[in-house]
């Protein structure tokens, strides 16, 4: 507690989000009992269950959950790398040609249109192989904000900082490594982590269609058997939620080692964070 009062004194990023996982995790299992024991709804734990019963479902299940989760997160990673670098090419293309952009551009808001839950099944019907499906549907939610956030990096220079490459006759290709790659890199990485969290979302979305396992597998079993397996059904929620927020702050962590020059990673005055 002395600890956590620090961090909140010093308006420390981590004391905040504890205080507020703490809060959360108390107004779940508040809301919980009074399901259960004041309103008397019923099957309440099919409403909401008592979070320190899901959490010791997840004890109980946990290599199960952990093998599976692997699963969901091996064919995301995959499947994120493809969209990342699918993204990162068009945004290169269409910032070399205005007219590329403008011909590119309509067909790639387009492909967005379809939804995630009407497209999973469509390419696993076509496909018939989870992994691949998996993987396609997991690039597929990530090349799109990847493009367009890096091209708005890529287009962010300034025009005197293009002059001033001019005035040197640099090629086009020292441009874009010495400076324009550079300027990209928080666009890009602000695409990869709205990208990170659909990954895995979207992996699920396949094994719901009847992938042989993955999260998702158990997640759609567990509702299958009913009551017996709420908690089990919670449990595969909780590792989801899990698998996407590791996801995100691998990424976070990357942003960091990579562009350490953005405002929020540099010391603070005093030689704080």
């Amino acid at each position: 507690m002395i600890l956590l009062s620090e961090w909140l004194r010093k308006g420390s990023p981590g004391g905040i989000i504890v205080l507020w996982v703490v809060g959360v995790l108390m107004l779940w299992e508040a809301a919980a009992w009074y399901i259960a024991d004041v309103a008397h709804v019923l099957a309440p734990a099919s409403k909401l269950p008592y979070l320190h019963l899901v959490i010791e479902a997840l004890i109980n299940h946990w290599s199960t959950l952990a093998e599976q989760g692997a699963i969901t997160f091996g064919n995301s990673i995959t499947g994120f790398l493809i969209g990342t670098a699918v993204g990162v090419v068009l945004a290169i293309v269409m910032s070399l040609s205005r007219a590329v952009e403008l011909t590119l551009s309509p067909y790639i808001i387009a492909s967005q249109m379809v939804p995630i839950i009407g497209l999973a099944p469509i390419l696993y019907g076509i496909i018939h192989d989870p992994a691949l499906s998996r993987v396609l549907m997991a690039g597929y939610v990530t090349f799109f904000p990847v493009a367009i956030n890096m091209l708005r990096g890529l287009q962010s220079i300034r025009p005197e900082q293009e002059e001033l490459m001019r005035s040197y006759a640099a090629t086009v290709w020292t441009t874009y490594t010495k400076m324009r790659l550079k300027a990209s890199l928080p666009g890009l990485f602000a695409g990869l982590k709205l990208s990170a969290p659909l990954a895995i979302t979207a992996s699920i979305i396949v094994e719901l269609m009847g992938a042989p396992n993955g999260i998702g597998v158990l997640m759609l079993s567990s509702l299958y058997y009913g009551s017996s397996q709420v908690y089990m059904f919670w449990s595969t929620i909780l590792i989801s939620v899990v698998i996407g927020l590791i996801w995100f702050l691998l990424v976070t962590l990357a942003e960091r080692l990579l562009t350490p020059w953005q405002p929020e990673f540099r010391p603070k005055e005093g030689g704080g964070r």
